[in-house]
């Protein structure tokens, strides 16, 4: 039996029932109009202030996401820590705010989730997007080279200052930080940014993470040459490596723009990439390394490039990643053989965090074979448990 074959192992930590909502879930996802209906009628739900909430939390809410609040998320961090060892990454999935107040109250989230990482072992990484800390817009304007105007320029300095405050604390306390990767369009002034963080917190060892989505063609070169200045400037590389979450939204804008599309042009390609940016890595001891991956063949890859390069399993530098409420084949029995496994948990209120939901919904429609991937495991999981 291969590895994420495994079923025993990746759902011990599943009731019946929920592994029942598992497959009623994965099998309405499957379906493209359904996803498509679903996600309409639930926004529609949402802005008249139906009362839904309760649904949405006891099924699709409760499946990916851990609670409403941090402390909401602790029971399932504990069950996951200590029954399964598989780490947790509290994800505070609240998306497409934009005023200064939702900035200040994301920065004061995230550093209360810097000092739960500092108390439990089982929270080994922070992380943000970079529209948590400032206007999705600003980051645009920067990323096409266009001028501040003053007002503009005070309010970039506020969004550095929130990135600056996180770091500082990170660094005291130890907590390396996953910084998230958003849309093309406003991902070079995130990158500049980061990359000056890098230089100036990872000098020991990386503290700050940023995001590779390699359904970029460009990401690969990316990395090499930050490599060189990391090389230049002697600080360390910390970098999270994803496929990539805004396939459809990146095309559609370049053609609606005229532009050539930043995505590779078909799976093959993103994988061929994926492998590529995780063997540069590896290659290299400065780095490190956590791989964001639900694909079997690429975790793989993994395992066997830290087994060719000495990398022990439980070395710090070396982290796999899933989201919580899908692939936990993966998580699971490779947590089970003694490697560093961290689950995504999002959380946030219910209304806020829809888009997330919404999103990881229509990727799993768009990732073909991935949602029959997990019906297929369920069904043999239950099969088992009847025998």
């Amino acid at each position: 039996m291969k590895l994420f074959d495994n079923t025993e192992v990746a759902f011990a930590l599943k009731t019946d029932s929920q592994l029942e909502r598992a497959y009623f879930l994965f099998k309405m996802i499957q379906s493209q109009p359904m996803v498509r209906i679903g996600s309409a009628v639930t926004n529609f739900a949402l802005k008249a202030h139906l009362p839904i909430e309760g649904l949405i939390r006891s099924t699709v809410f409760d499946h990916f996401c851990g609670g409403v609040t941090e402390e909401d998320c602790l029971p399932i961090i504990d069950n996951m820590h200590k029954n399964g060892s598989v780490h947790s990454v509290l994800d505070y999935s609240v998306e497409g705010k934009d005023k200064e107040v939702s900035f200040d109250g994301a920065l004061k989230i995230i550093l209360k989730i810097v000092d739960f990482c500092e108390e439990k072992k089982s929270i080994p990484f922070a992380v943000f997007k970079p529209s948590g800390f400032g206007r999705f817009g600003l980051y645009q304007k920067i990323s096409e080279g266009k001028e501040l105007t003053k007002d503009e320029q005070a309010e970039w300095n506020r969004v550095l200052v929130r990135f600056h405050t996180v770091c500082k604390a990170a660094l005291k306390k130890d907590v390396p930080l996953l910084i998230d990767a958003e849309e093309s369009w406003m991902q070079k002034a995130a990158d500049e940014l980061i990359e000056d963080l890098m230089e100036t917190y990872n000098k020991e060892k990386a503290i700050v993470f940023n995001t590779l989505q390699m359904y970029r063609h460009d990401r690969l070169e990316y990395l090499k040459d930050l490599h060189q200045k990391a090389h230049q400037k002697g600080f360390h590389i910390g970098m999270k490596v994803v496929r990539g979450a805004y396939m459809e939204k990146e095309r559609e804008r370049a053609e609606e723009n005229g532009y050539p599309s930043p995505i590779c042009e078909n799976k093959a390609a993103t994988d061929i990439n994926y492998d590529k940016a995780i063997e540069y890595m590896m290659e290299h001891p400065k780095m490190a390394l956590f791989a964001g991956t639900h694909n079997e063949e690429s975790s793989y890859l993994v395992m066997d490039l830290a087994n060719k390069y000495g990398i022990k399993k439980d070395d710090n530098r070396l982290w796999f990643g899933q989201l919580f409420g899908m692939s936990d084949h993966i998580s699971y029995n490779l947590a089970d053989q003694g490697y560093n496994v961290a689950k995504y948990l999002p959380f946030g209120p219910v209304r806020d965090v829809m888009p997330y939901l919404i999103r990881r919904a229509e990727e799993n429609t768009s990732v073909s074979g991935q949602t029959s991937r997990e019906l297929n495991l369920i069904k043999t999981e239950k099969k088992r448990r009847k025998l």
